[in-house]
This record gives structure tokens, sequence and C-alpha cells, in this order.
């Protein structure tokens, strides 16, 4: 089975105001099941559902700070998941 994979990324220098307005609208698009990620070339669309895993972390170090948010889940396409029998001799 080939694995189809998007990504999208972006970075920029933003103030305080702007990353709250962008974190806003992550946190409704979870809330309505839809997230589009775009900035005018790329796109890319999810759909979040069911059980979502989060994981938060942070460092500081020489005065420098970072934080990470990473939310991810599986998705079921409807294709049965067969695994197959483990014999052991």
């Amino acid at each position: 089975m080939a694995s189809r994979k998007k990504q999208f990324r972006y970075e920029s220098l933003n103030d305080s105001k702007s990353i709250q307005a962008i974190l806003k609208a992550i946190t409704s698009g979870i809330a309505k099941g839809k997230v589009s990620f775009s900035d005018g070339d790329e796109k890319i669309v999810m759909r979040p559902e069911g059980m979502l895993d989060l994981k938060v972390t942070a460092t500081q170090e020489d005065g420098r700070n970072r934080f990470n948010i990473r939310v991810s889940w599986q998705v079921d396409d409807g294709r049965a998941n067969k695994k197959k029998s483990l014999f052991v001799k």
C-alpha cells in the first residue's frame, strides 16, 4: 500500500497578538472538526476526529525560550486493518 504524504510548513516572525489569533483559529477549527492551513501557494485541510494525541514540550536555555504543541490523530480510512497472525515454533 503506497502512502501519500501532504505537508505544509510556514514560518515567520510575529508579535504575540498575531500568534494568539492563529492559535485561536486552530482551536476553533479543532472544535468545528476542520482545520485549514494555507499561505496562498500551499494548502492542507485536516479533519480532527475521535481521540487526539496531545504533546506539549517547553525548554529554556541560555535566554532562548521555546514551547511546542503537537496534536495528532489516526484517520480511519474505512479499510479493515488485517493483522497477520503470529506463529511461534
